[in-house]
């Protein structure tokens, strides 16, 4: 394996292990607050929306650069 390869799939999986531990942190602060459904689901949505934006983000980069 060379080092772009390396580079690459480290780059994938740090940046999903991030947004997993992120989601996490979401789950967790909604369950600690003791939200219910409709809280849980605004915070979701408001956090969830800048995950969203960086993945919409990076799959547009790839698409343009090819």
């Amino acid at each position: 394996m060379d080092i772009e390869t390396f580079e690459n799939w480290s780059l994938i999986l740090g940046v999903g292990g991030l947004i997993a531990y992120m989601t996490f942190i979401m789950w967790d602060l909604a369950k600690q607050s003791k939200a219910g459904r409709f809280g849980t689901f605004i915070l979701f949505t408001a956090l969830g929306l800048g995950l969203l934006g960086f993945l919409i983000k990076t799959v547009l980069v790839e698409v343009v650069n090819k």
